[in-house]
């Protein structure tokens, strides 16, 4: 897993990072830190007392439309660190009372990012991504990652196609979620802290029902009662251009339509209060 001929992503742009080829990430050949601190608005069950000992990466594979972090996602952005540099930023993390270290959109820097994970942390390690990843990647992470929290964006591609560009989003995302669970297991609990296990965010677009009630569906359908949490999430938040319905956020009716279907798929969780959907939780990067 290098950055000369990048696959790291399903994207696999195949260029040569070191000899500052770009590919759609446009990120070096180095990890960029955005910012690190005490996450406290993450589920409770990650965030705990003392807050996620979170890293936000510059950069995505991705590049949703709507992205909320846009301002560190949509361009190679944050202070270059090497894997020594980062195991001190989640040393420091720790010091400061992190419940957890909270790797969030890290799959462009896993060259990078792997040496810095050699040794055990005494706390759950978090990988944060937006669940486009390539399985044979999410393996070369076993036994570094304790937590999983992947989005499960999409089951309408063309609906991918349209906001983050990309046209195989569920086939991939699915593969990659199904990897993580077989990779860590059920979900595991020490108290009302997650320990362990596969936690699958999805964001409730407006305008979409149907295509949050295939992503539950599917949820219910792959793995077993209590196997996996979700986490509905309603903070959808218009930023940028786009039009309707994408410059609303939702609505009471869709959320509750969406998740009345999250309970009959008998899927347990993490649900959103509607002040969610307020730029005010949107880190200042």
């Amino acid at each position: 897993m290098t950055y000369e001929h990048c696959t790291l992503c399903p994207r696999q742009c195949g260029v040569d990072r070191t000899a500052q080829q770009l590919g759609f990430c446009r990120c070096p050949d180095t990890a960029l830190v955005a910012k690190t601190m005490l996450h406290h608005w993450e589920e409770p069950a990650l965030a705990g007392k003392g807050g996620s000992g979170a890293i936000f990466f510059g950069g995505c594979t991705l590049g949703c439309k709507f992205c909320q972090n846009s301002a560190i996602s949509h361009q190679p952005y944050g202070t270059p660190m090497d894997s020594i540099a980062l195991r001190q930023e989640m040393e420091k993390l720790l010091s400061q009372g992190a419940e957890n270290i909270d790797l969030v959109t890290p799959t462009q820097f896993l060259p990078t990012l792997l040496p810095a994970l050699e040794e055990a942390l005494p706390v759950p390690v978090i990988y944060n991504c937006g669940g486009y990843e390539r399985p044979e990647v999410i393996r070369a992470l076993s036994g570094k990652i304790d937590i999983y929290l992947p989005d499960m964006k999409y089951a309408d591609n063309a609906l991918a196609h349209r906001l983050s560009g990309v046209s195989d989003y569920f086939e991939v995302a699915s593969a990659a979620i199904q990897e993580m669970v077989r990779q860590v297991g059920a979900v595991q609990w020490d108290g009302d802290k997650l320990v362990k296990g596969v936690l699958i965010r999805h964001l409730i677009l407006p305008g979409q029902v149907e295509n949050s009630l295939k992503v539950l569906d599917w949820i219910g359908q792959t793995f077993a009662p209590g196997q996996v949490l979700v986490s509905l999430m309603r903070q959808y938040t218009p930023i940028g251009t786009l039009g309707a319905p994408f410059d609303r956020p939702i609505t009471e009716e869709e959320y509750q339509a969406v998740l009345s279907w999250m309970y009959l798929n008998e899927l347990e969780g993490f649900t959103q209060d509607a002040n969610a959907a307020d730029t005010a939780f949107i880190p200042d990067f």
